[in-house]
C-alpha cells in the first residue's frame, strides 16, 4: 500500500501540473482505496490496474526498440540534464512490475482482502 500511496501522491502531482487526465495515474486511486479499505472488489481492480501498466509499458519498449532500430543515437532519455541509461530504466521497469505481479497474485494478498476487520464491542 505504501508504494501505491507514494504512485497516488505523484499521480496527483503530474496531473495538477500538466493538466492531464489519464487511467494510468489516476487508475491508482481506486486500487489504493479498495486495499485499504479491504474491498472484495480489489483484488479486481488492482489486476485490470496492472494489466493497463503491462500494456502500456509494452508499448513504450515497442515504439523504443522500432525507433532504436530507425536512429539509434536519438533514443535518450535525459531528465533535468542528465542522461539516464536505457538498461537502467529497463532493469528498474522488470523489478517494479514483477514486485506488482508478486503482490497481486499472492495468496497473503488474497487472504489479507478476504479478511475481516475485527470490531471492538462497546
Amino acid at each position: 500500500m505504501f508504494i501505491y500511496g507514494l504512485v497516488a501522491i505523484a499521480a496527483l502531482w503530474r496531473t495538477f501540473t500538466t493538466l492531464n487526465f489519464d487511467l494510468l495515474t489516476l487508475g491508482v486511486f481506486p486500487v489504493l482505496y479498495g486495499l485499504i479499505t479491504r474491498q472484495f472488489w480489489a483484488a479486481v481492480v488492482l489486476k485490470i490496474y496492472l494489466a493497463i501498466q503491462t500494456v502500456a509499458l509494452l508499448a513504450l519498449a515497442t515504439a523504443a526498440v522500432i525507433a532504436y532500430q530507425i536512429t539509434p543515437e536519438d533514443v535518450k532519455v535525459i531528465y533535468q540534464g542528465q542522461n539516464i541509461p536505457i538498461s537502467a530504466i529497463v532493469a528498474v521497469a522488470i523489478v517494479v512490475m514483477s514486485f506488482q505481479y508478486w503482490i497481486a497474485f499472492s495468496q497473503k494478498t488474497k487472504r489479507y482482502l478476504t479478511s475481516k476487520i475485527p470490531r471492538s464491542e462497546n
